[in-house]
């Protein structure tokens, strides 16, 4: 059986490409690496270096076995937190099902500090339309939803996430952008680009403009575009003027490419909702994350996320 520390010391020689670099690295003595060395070529029965020409390089062999022993570290390291996390039972796999904007945006920054303080559980977000969060759990393909509307009851529980500004955004040189606020009925006389139907955001967009007597057939809709990133580059590029998530258009109007328009009466909030099935096999790791998306540690999160 291969020692994993002779490993560990081949992997920074082979890097380093010399015995003295490797020692300082691990705080060892030379002459320790070239004994661990010496007797993992007699375990594997191979030289691993060359070590002719005043120059130490890898053999054939040697360079068959780096990427193997970089991988059997690695796994042994993912072992042993797994192995310490089990002391808190909080391990296993956990499968977050959610629209693609708010899994490219909020969810990820959860799943990593999630992760550092549970390295036992592997965390899976998928990327899906809204309409087949639900699906997903039902069928068990997923452990925790994320959507934008309010699907509480029947096999299904809920807990508010967090709440989700959408808002106007136009070109910096769109006649708009130097304006305080525009009245509603001015969303007519101007071409528009829109999400798909399904989306979350089409259905608060086409909501509240129901409230201001204005249907999708009044609007001038030049392009329909299935995703959110999509939607902001068009913008930019003079296309026309959209409701998106504010967290799909922050980086373009940190830069100010786009430029956010208030709207007289209107009120795009919308409540993000985490859900999962109510009857489902016990699993520590959905409980715990389920928890942890309100701990007080991830508050700066969720206000990042209501900006």
């Amino acid at each position: 059986m291969l020692d994993l520390i002779r490993l560990t010391i081949f992997i920074h020689s082979a890097e380093s490409n010399s015995f003295s670099q490797a020692a300082k690295e691990l705080h060892i003595t030379q002459p320790t690496v070239s004994h661990h060395i010496k007797i993992l070529e007699q375990d594997i029965g191979k030289k691993l270096f060359d070590r002719s020409g005043g120059r130490l390089q890898l053999t054939e062999a040697g360079r068959l076995l780096l990427p193997w022993a970089r991988k059997l570290v690695r796994d042994s390291i993912e072992l042993q937190e797994m192995m310490a996390s089990i002391e808190e039972n909080i391990v296993g796999q956990l499968c977050i099902a959610c629209s693609t904007t708010t899994g490219k945006y909020i969810l990820p920054q959860f799943a990593a500090r999630f992760y550092a303080r549970h390295p036992g559980v592997k965390v899976t977000i998928m990327s899906c339309t809204s309409e087949n969060v639900v699906p997903h759990l039902l069928e068990e393909e997923a452990n925790l939803g994320v959507v934008s509307y309010d699907a509480c009851g029947g096999k299904l529980e809920c807990q508010e996430f967090f709440i989700d500004h959408i808002v106007l955004i136009v070109p910096p040189d769109h006649s708009w952008a130097s304006t305080e606020v525009i009245e509603p009925s001015a969303l007519v006389n101007v071409p528009f680009i829109l999400r798909e139907a399904s989306s979350g955001t089409h259905k608060v967009m086409l909501a509240e403009l129901g409230k201001h007597d204005i249907s999708l057939d009044d609007m001038d809709v030049s392009l329909e575009v299935g995703n959110a990133e999509a939607i902001v580059k068009s913008v930019e590029a003079g296309f026309g003027v959209a409701f998106v998530s504010r967290l799909s258009a922050a980086w373009a109007l940190s830069l100010g490419s786009v430029v956010e328009i208030p709207i007289e009466g209107f009120d795009l909030r919308r409540k993000i909702y985490m859900i999962r099935k109510q009857i489902q096999a016990p699993n520590r790791a959905v409980e715990a994350f389920w928890g942890f998306v309100h701990d007080p540690e991830n508050k700066d999160l969720l206000i990042l996320a209501e900006k």
